[in-house]
């Protein structure tokens, strides 16, 4: 039992939940003719890939200082990789009636794609201030994540805020309400590290900040995919309709470009650790 012991389960397990899920999907899913299902199983897909990354980060990332990184590099990728997917998912169901077939739309995917590529090496590069400027260090992470889950979920603000048009009144906006909320608790506890930072050691093994930050992103997660299938099911005849579907080339086009560049940058600073000498841990004055 260690610190890291409920980190990697609070992901481990929901992983095979989402495999259960996807592949219950697939089951049902006529994959070769139904192409507005795509988006859904590339979003589904990811979901997957997210919760193994960073249940096997949390379990191997103590072998050494370079592989920490290392691991930690390849769960930022699929973090961003899931973003990237939930954008594609985004755009083929959740997008409100007034939005669909504009410029914004039309250029919404290759955007998220650019946003996956510089999230992933910017939360990668903050991993070499860890040390020397440790705020810093932080602050580019918490931005590395929050610009471009903010850019794929505009459209989402736009639809529970503004303009949902009719289409989109349906009962999926709870559940993108209850997504956004549980995103805004695990960005908190993300950033402010309580409930530990209040009593030091108390939490080291159950309860502390980063267990509940999984925790919150795993049930906002079940929540978008709640909130995306109802979209689906009950939008499908005016998306059918007035909408233009993603193509099988714009889809595979997107994830392959941002699984490409993210693996580019994962290794391009994973070659970094070994030519950038560790900086010394300041010492405190006594």
């Amino acid at each position: 039992m260690t610190n890291e012991t409920l980190n990697i389960w609070t992901h481990l397990l929901p992983f095979w939940f989402f495999v259960w899920r996807f592949m219950s999907m697939l089951c049902v899913t006529d994959v070769q003719n139904d192409s507005y299902s795509w988006p859904l199983l590339v979003y589904m897909g990811t979901s997957c890939v997210y919760p193994l990354a960073s249940s096997c980060a949390h379990t191997f990332s103590s072998m050494s200082k370079n592989a920490r990184h290392i691991c930690y590099f390849l769960d930022y990728g699929a973090v961003n990789l899931f973003g990237l997917g939930s954008a594609i998912a985004y755009s083929a169901y959740t997008f409100p009636d007034t939005l669909v077939c504009t410029t914004f739309h039309d250029y919404y995917v290759a955007l998220a794609v650019l946003n996956t590529i510089i999230s992933t090496g910017l939360s990668c590069y903050s991993r070499f201030l860890e040390i020397q400027k440790p705020r810093l260090c932080k602050m580019l992470r918490v931005l590395a994540f929050a610009y471009p889950y903010t850019w794929d979920s505009l459209p989402i603000f736009y639809r529970l805020f503004l303009f949902p048009g009719e289409s989109a009144q349906n009962e999926a906006s709870l559940y993108h309400q209850k997504h956004l909320a549980m995103t805004l608790l695990a960005s908190f506890l993300y950033s402010a590290h309580l409930p530990e930072r209040l009593a030091p050691g108390r939490f080291d093994y159950i309860g502390h900040s980063h267990q509940l930050f999984h925790v919150c992103v795993i049930l906002a997660t079940h929540m978008q995919m709640e909130a995306i299938l109802l979209d689906k099911t009950l939008r499908q005849e005016w998306l059918l309709a007035s909408s233009r579907p993603l193509s099988v080339l714009q889809i595979t086009g997107a994830i392959l470009l941002g699984v490409l560049f993210s693996l580019s940058n994962i290794f391009y600073f994973s070659a970094a650790l070994y030519r950038t000498p560790e900086p010394e841990q300041r010492k405190k004055e006594t």
